[in-house]
């Protein structure tokens, strides 16, 4: 039997034949590593489309290794009878498999590194970790556009990516005169909604995705999440015909309509295509490549294109440097003191208010939400309820197809939560009921009021917000882009104060919101 010269160790995550792990590797000496494990669905409670949607894709990625002559190694959660947890099966299978070192492309979360590193050290292996190439920049490339800056903002790096890759440039000028078309990019649906929007693009579970979804039933009956219409994208042809149809259908009125929203309607003009991205099936630069072009060829409009990019080689570039520039101590953030616990009507959508229940049925039917909902419905709602971060990040990490820690923990705790004080965001996004009414139709046919903070009909996000601002009045008031917002609080009288503390603390205490029967 030939030594095994490498182990190559690939993550549900980490999809990708070319990956950098793969370089230099040699079918006669080399050999590929996976593993289903139990802990990967339930170190958070994972939802049955995000655990489905993993599972599926590595036993698709499982043929296309094999089909390319890779050796593979590959446990499956329905027959092993090995250890639980990632490290555990690794420690099991380096017994018998006697490697001469592991080697990886770089993980996309703090804990699973720290397992590997923790296995190779306990055997005296060597442990290769390799650049991710998936992104446009590296960590290192990250940690030296951030270095000596107090604060870190999106708009700098994202126009740096711009002209180092060339991206939507004439010459060392953006294309259209301007780098940021956002103004443009706010529109809500009219009365009559957002029209004839394209049906989403689905993909009939096949023989290997039913075997996944009954094992989902079978082991994690318990956890949130529906699977009837499950239809994610699980291998790389799925992922590129999803690309392709968003760019035809969808991309030219994305930027219009990014932050709108409409009750009972899911997919919208957004791409769909964030979980395709996060587990390597698909690469950015495509990705990118595809939106630059509709525009070049006159199909898509400038703002729609840019608005785009800007979420993937700006955003999404960004909150992974974030991530490891600022991790381990970045999770225990909690810059605003928040204690409460989450409600537990977030995991089932029993919820009265229209907005919140229409966000959380959606999410936990599809595992999927736009980020206009995840930041502005739940994640606002979260911030000014005052639901402790880690049980925030814990829920956006075990609901959501598109969910690895790498870019779920900073547009949580940073972006949504405002828990890390400020290093990605330059103040908490906190808005009344009154933003949600310009922005969906949810408050026609909500009990609440909008306009009302106190009462029985006020709105809780309403009541919310201004509670938000009492509380933390001395905080925000020395925040510059706060500054008019916490001004309004000195226009209320005492009693007028008092009246919305009572309401807020009815709502903590789940008299209001709840629904019933």
């Amino acid at each position: 039997m030939t030594e095994l010269r490498s182990l190559i160790v690939v993550l549900g995550d980490q999809l990708d034949l070319d990956a950098s792990a793969f370089d230099d590797f040699d079918a006669s000496v080399d050999a590929v590593w996976m593993a289903e494990v139990a802990e990967e669905s339930t170190h958070v409670w994972s939802s049955k489309p995000r655990t489905v949607t993993f599972l599926s894709a590595m036993r698709h990625f499982a043929l296309a290794l094999q089909a390319a002559g890779r050796p593979l190694h590959y446990t499956r959660l329905d027959t092993s009878s090995k250890a639980s947890t990632l490290a555990g099966t690794l420690q099991a299978d380096l017994l018998h498999l006697k490697p001469a070192r592991l080697l990886m492309t770089a993980p996309g979360d703090w804990r699973v590194l720290q397992a590997i590193k923790a296995v190779a050290a306990s055997h005296g292996l060597p442990l290769d970790i390799r650049e991710d190439r998936h992104f446009f920049s590296s960590v290192r490339d990250f940690a030296a556009h951030a270095k000596g800056r107090k604060s870190l903002r999106m708009e700098y790096f994202y126009r740096e990516q711009r002209k180092r890759h060339d991206v939507l440039m004439q010459g060392d000028a953006p294309v259209g005169g301007q780098w940021n078309f956002d103004a443009e990019n706010r529109e809500a649906f009219g009365p009559a909604g957002p029209g004839n929007v394209p049906p989403r693009t689905a993909f009939e579970p096949d023989a290997i995705t039913r075997e996944v979804i009954a094992l989902v039933h079978d082991r994690f009956a318990d956890h949130p999440g529906r699977l009837d219409s499950f239809a994610w994208p699980v291998t790389r042809a799925q992922a590129l015909q999803s690309l392709q149809v968003f760019i035809q259908e969808r991309l030219p009125l994305f930027g219009r309509y990014q932050d709108a929203m409409w009750s009972g309607d899911a997919w919208l003009y957004h791409s769909h295509l964030s979980a395709a991205l996060n587990l390597k099936l698909l690469n950015p630069r495509e990705v990118v490549a595809a939106a630059e072009a509709a525009y070049h060829s006159g199909h898509a409009p400038l703002a729609s294109v840019e608005g785009f990019i800007r979420q993937i080689l700006g955003w999404r570039e960004y909150v992974r440097g974030v991530y490891w520039t600022q991790m381990p101590a970045y999770q225990e953030r909690n810059a605003l003191g928040a204690q409460e616990d989450l409600p537990a009507w977030f995991w089932t959508g029993a919820t009265d208010m229209v907005c919140l229940r229409d966000a959380l049925v959606q999410t936990l039917e599809h595992g999927y939400a736009n980020h206009i909902q995840r930041l502005m419905v739940t994640g606002l709602y979260a911030l000014m309820l005052g639901v402790e971060p880690k049980q925030v990040h814990a829920w956006y990490l075990a609901v959501y197809v598109d969910a690895v820690e790498w870019v779920e923990l900073p547009n949580t705790l940073g972006m949504s939560q405002y828990a890390d004080g400020g290093v990605m965001g330059s103040k908490p996004y906190v808005a009344t009921g009154k933003y949600l009414q310009r922005m969906s139709p949810y408050c026609k046919g909500c009990r609440y009021d909008p306009a009302q903070r106190s009462g029985d009909s006020a709105c809780p996000f309403t009541t919310l917000y201004w509670d938000f601002l009492m509380r933390h009045e001395d905080t925000l008031a020395r925040n510059p882009r706060m500054a008019l917002q916490v001004k309004n609080v000195a226009r209320l009288t005492d009693v007028q104060k008092q009246e919305v503390t009572q309401r807020a603390a009815a709502i903590r205490c789940g008299d209001v919101g709840v629904a019933h029967g």
